[in-house]
């Protein structure tokens, strides 16, 4: 005759008396939470979510051009949707450059004096080396000269990621302007609504060899907001890119600072 075992299995998260008294005293684990399923919450359809403001904002510029058409019932939401759009638009108009881009005198017409009105232009005169100089200048004056523009070229490299509205281009100075004196490189042109709105010439406005993207940040900025940050054109954007830029500074100057106390001190 076959042996039938028999489990038998209580209510889930029911318990003896024994069992409790074990567990205050420590010779059983706790007693496990009884399982309990999620609630249910129906899936929202697309369609039939609560149009909002809220509910705007989380949409891609795509799809508030899709929506063109499905709010011509609500004025306020069709208003906010095309202000909201607009905003994307010039958000992405003004953060669309982030490096330094490498010109012939063939393309400066068309990149930087046709350039939009409200862009601002940074053009980097340099030298690429030492074989153009060889004949006409001694090579203890190419090696010094070399230096200097990549120094400049590393500041203005990290100044153009931080301000992906303002255009970086670079060009061999003699290409921009034909015999352009060596001694003058490194140069920098400011260029805004085809006209140059300034120049500087060498590193000494900028601290010379010790400059750094803070120092020259601060010179370009000192009499326009040559910089943008790609957050639109709105003075309250111009003036955190203005404040950034004296607090970055200050914090560099600073930390210069403290590292040569420490190097004195040891």
């Amino acid at each position: 005759m076959a042996d039938y075992h028999f489990v038998y299995k209580d209510v889930e998260g029911a318990s003896t008396q024994w069992d409790d008294i074990q567990r205050r005293l420590g010779n059983l684990p706790p007693k496990p939470e009884p399982f309990k399923p999620p609630s249910f919450a129906p899936k929202v359809d697309a369609d039939e979510q609560p149009k909002s403001k809220e509910w705007l904002d989380a949409l891609e510029p795509e799809e508030l051009e899709e929506l063109e058409d499905d709010l011509d019932d609500d004025r306020f939401l069709e208003q906010y949707r095309k202000t909201r759009l607009a905003e994307l638009r010039e958000a992405g108009k003004a953060a669309r450059f982030g490096s330094i881009l490498p010109i012939t005198g063939s393309d400066f017409v068309r990149e930087v004096s046709q350039a939009p009105s409200d862009i601002w232009v940074i053009v980097f005169l340099y030298k690429d080396g030492c074989l153009h100089l060889i004949y006409t200048v001694r090579i203890s004056e190419c090696i010094r000269m070399i230096p200097e523009c990549g120094l400049l070229q590393n500041c203005l490299e990290e100044l153009a990621t931080r301000y992906p509205g303002t255009k970086f281009v670079k060009i061999i100075s003699t290409d921009c302007i034909p015999n352009y004196p060596d001694r003058n490189v490194p140069t920098i042109l400011v260029y805004n609504n085809s006209a140059v709105k300034g120049t500087y010439v060498g590193l000494q406005k900028f601290g010379g060899k010790r400059c750094t993207p803070e120092s020259v940040a601060l010179a370009l900025c000192q009499t326009d907001t040559v910089l943008n940050d790609g957050h639109g054109g709105s003075d309250s954007s111009r003036d955190n890119v203005i404040e950034g830029v004296r607090r970055k500074f200050i914090e560099k100057v600073v930390g210069q600072h403290e590292e040569r106390e420490e190097e004195d001190s040891d």
